[in-house]
């Protein structure tokens, strides 16, 4: 049984789909109403009359029908000599109904089958069967399988469209905009993109001075409009993703249309057919008929008069039916020729572009414009609405807006937190885009950005005065003008990343004071000739560049456009850098990190580098450094890191690097010391881990200066008494090594803070350890067990010291 709430949501189901049916639909709807209206009252007649026909007998037979004997009395002629007749007739004649009743019914009801036209007998039928075909037509292309899933959709979305505060946020926005209501535009406001093919070519021509690829036109921010709470917020965000899944799934297909245009089709055939038969076919609505039976058996005549009492208004109500066929058929046609005439697969936004600062609306085609084409015709305000939802600047004003609700200023503080340099950084991560509640945290010096698709920093990033460092990772910057002055006179370090490979954004040269710059997957020109070659030379401030790529070699952008810059970091990420030569232009280099390179000997360009303080050759593929004397020559080298490659042995030549303070020999393959490196008595920090060496020299003595020794995981058995000479020695590693004791002479070392002894085979902890006043428990690396072996005054001291290394 159907409930009334069943029958409610049907109704409601009904009259959703009035948006989708133009003028002409509702016509159709109410016509075919009226048709039936006229197949129900003829019907009902029919039904309701007990005789449809009346039939008298003929008595007068003249020229095979029922003649009237008066008045060929009348006419003056001998009607018993008369031609034609069976009989003389008596005069005057006199006629008699000496039928029985059953007798008239049963003549009526044989004359109404054989003698009455079919068109007369099924005119209610023929009406009420055109009328089903009308309404069915009119009606398949909503209830198709193929068609009335999607318009069921598109409708439903349509209404939330409609309603949505969103919708009405935008609209009003643009009304704004026409009725010339002030705006706030910022003068000579101009985007700079890091998408580089995003932007608007034109516009960044009359911006700048010079052709800036990559920016956008002018912004304009909208008047002080209503804040949405955030359901409504949410329920917007909904809308854009249906609407999107909506657009794939229709904007590629034609069903719709086809199955539209075939029932219109049908429509305009069944009117012709219907115009070619029932006029013609009217005229045998008579109210006499002539039947003729053979039933003198039953009744003694042979010929009938009849009337046909529903002739008059049957004529009536056929010919205004045919009225209705005819504005049907005309209205079919009209619809007919809107089809084939417009390009309804392909629907333009143009105007509204025009007149609003939705300019990105695109246009769409195939179903969903038809169905737009339909909507419009019905009002074209649902199209409008419907629109703001394609845009993708709509979309990121709605993005705005609901991360400033989700982000507020008190939970964007809880965010803040200092980094290894001690710097204040607020990191966010994965967001839709940058809160606008970022840029009250006045007291941020370091900005980190990470997988955030779109980024805007607008002029309110002035507000940041200590800000000094901006990260951004995987994501795309896009930076105000105004926001860009600001930045190129506070900004100092900059890093970007990218996923893939892409080009450095514009608004990077701009940063005039930038010191530091650290580039990842970018691409950089290594010929000189192309357009960002002219942008690196107005970073003059820049001191240091750090690149993580895969080059052939090092660009000419950097050695000829950046000879001041003093760090030099090239992260080959494993590939082979095959020319250095151009390096012997850096001569102000001081720093120079060559990672990941597939370096098999050091590049000779090196040594021309008078200046260089630190060399990094870390993750190569050096196995023999003979080269080492030629960095005698580099009287400021301090520090050189060979780590991570597969360096057999140390030449004894080392001992001319007097001036080396550090020197970095971890994960190679070294199984011995020559005695010569104990002749850079500067070092102060000495890294032997992950090798082979099993002994250590007892001239380890002679590095007085020696603050930091590392041999962890080598096969060492006994250290020298001499390393317990080193009395500046702050952090000593010796952990998973050989060790079976440790000497008593570690007491000696009192400025030891660090000292790890895990992974060896000792059995005892010297209780001399009491002398090293200045080593933590948490800086004490070694098991546990061994901890019991010491007395329980220096136990109880290295418990109550818990600071951190």
């Amino acid at each position: 049984m159907i409930t009334l709430t069943e029958l409610k949501c049907l109704a409601d189901a009904q009259s959703s789909y009035h948006i989708l049916k133009p003028w002409w639909d509702v016509f159709w709807y109410y016509i075919t109403l009226i048709m039936l209206l006229v197949a129900v009252l003829a019907g009902a007649l029919q039904l309701t009359q007990s005789r449809v026909l009346c039939c008298l007998p003929c008595k007068v037979e003249f020229d095979s029908h029922c003649a009237v004997p008066w008045e060929l009395l009348r006419g003056g002629e001998n009607v018993s000599s008369a031609p034609g007749l069976l009989s003389p007739l008596p005069l005057p004649l006199r006629i008699q109904n000496d039928l029985h009743r059953q007798q008239y019914s049963y003549i009526d009801a044989v004359c109404y089958e054989k003698q009455l036209h079919w068109f007369a007998k099924f005119f209610p039928y023929l009406v009420l069967l055109h009328t089903l075909i009308f309404a069915a037509c009119s009606n398949f292309w909503l209830h198709y399988p193929s068609t009335s899933s999607r318009l069921e959709h598109f409708v439903s979305i349509l209404h939330k469209c409609f309603d949505s505060p969103w919708t009405t946020r935008a609209l009003s926005e643009t009304v704004a905009e026409q009725s010339g209501r002030p705006l706030k535009l910022s003068k000579s406001k101009t985007l700079l993109s890091t998408s580089g093919g995003s932007a608007d070519a034109d516009a960044s021509k009359q911006s700048l001075p010079y052709p800036q690829p990559g920016l956008e036109p002018p912004g304009i921010e909208s008047p002080t409009s209503s804040v949405l709470d955030k359901k409504e917020g949410e329920q917007a965000k909904a809308i854009f993703e249906k609407v999107k899944r909506f657009r794939l799934h229709v904007e590629q297909r034609d069903i719709i249309y086809r199955v539209y245009l075939r029932q219109i089709i049908v429509k305009v055939i069944l009117f012709v057919l219907i115009i070619a038969y029932v006029p013609y076919f009217l005229s045998y609505i008579t109210l006499e008929i002539d039947c003729s039976i053979d039933v003198q058996a039953f009744t003694g005549y042979k010929r009938y008069q009849c009337v046909y009492s529903l002739a008059e208004i049957f004529k009536v109500l056929a010919s205004f039916y045919v009225i209705l066929v005819i504005l049907y058929g005309l209205t079919s046609s009209y619809s007919l020729w809107w089809m084939l005439r417009s390009s309804l697969k392909q629907y333009s936004f143009e105007a509204l572009r025009e007149k609003s600062n939705y300019s990105d609306i695109p246009d769409v085609k195939n179903d969903f414009a038809f169905i737009l084409h339909l909507a419009d015709q019905y009002d074209p305000l649902y199209s409008k609405r419907f629109s703001i939802f394609l845009s993708e600047v709509s979309e990121n004003k709605l993005k705005q807006i609901n991360l400033n609700n989700e982000w507020t200023v008190e939970k964007l503080k809880s965010k803040l937190v200092k980094n290894a340099q001690d710097k204040i950084e607020l990191h966010l991560f994965m967001l839709s885009g940058l809160p606008d509640n970022v840029f009250e945290l006045t007291e941020m010096e370091v900005l980190s950005l990470e997988l955030i698709p779109e980024v805007k920093l607008p002029a309110a990033v002035s507000q940041l005065v200590n800000l000094r460092e901006l990260h951004v990772y995987h994501s795309c910057l896009v930076v105000d003008h105004s926001a860009l002055a600001f930045l190129e006179e506070n900004l100092k370090i900059l890093r970007l990343k990218f996923t893939e490979m892409g080009k450095i954004p514009r608004w990077v040269f701009h940063l005039k004071n930038l010191r530091e710059l650290y580039l990842s997957g970018c691409v950089l020109p290594e010929q000189p000739g192309t357009m960002q070659l002219e942008g690196f030379q107005d970073l003059k401030n820049l001191r240091t560049l750090h690149l993580k790529s895969s080059l052939s070699r090092i660009p000419q952008v950097v050695t000829d456009l950046l000879p001041s810059l003093q760090k030099l970091s090239l992260d080959n990420e494993g590939s082979k850098l095959v020319v250095l030569n151009n390096l012997k232009k850096m001569v102000n280099l001081k720093s120079l990190e060559l990672l990941g390179c597939d370096l098999e000997r050091i590049p000779h360009s090196i040594f021309s580098l008078n200046n260089l303080h630190e060399l990094d050759l870390k993750e190569n593929n050096l196995k023999t450094v003979e080269e080492i004397i030629s960095f005698q020559h580099l009287p400021s080298l301090s520090c050189l890191k060979l780590w991570h490659n597969s360096i057999a042995y140390i030449p004894a030549q080392i001992g001319a690097l007097s001036n080396l303070e550090q020197l970095v020999l971890g994960h190679n393959n070294i199984e011995s010391l020559p005695l010569q490196l104990f002749l850079c008595t500067k070092l102060h920090y000495l890294d032997l881990s992950y090798n082979h060496l099993t002994f250590i020299p007892e001239e380890v003595q002679y590095l007085a200066n020696l603050q930091y020794f590392a041999v962890t995981n080598n096969n060492i058995e006994m250290l020298p008494d001499g390393l317990f000479q080193c009395k500046k020695l702050q952090c000593l590693l010796l952990g998973r090594n050989s060790l079976t004791d440790l000497s008593p002479l570690v007491g000696e070392l009192s400025n030891l803070t660090h000292l790890e002894l895990i992974g060896n085979y000792l059995e005892t902890l010297p209780p001399e350890l009491e002398g090293c006043q200045s080593l933590k428990r948490s800086c004490l690396i070694v098991e546990d067990s061994l901890l019991s072996t010491l007395p329980p005054p220096v136990t109880e001291r290295l418990q109550t010291c818990l600071d951190k290394c």
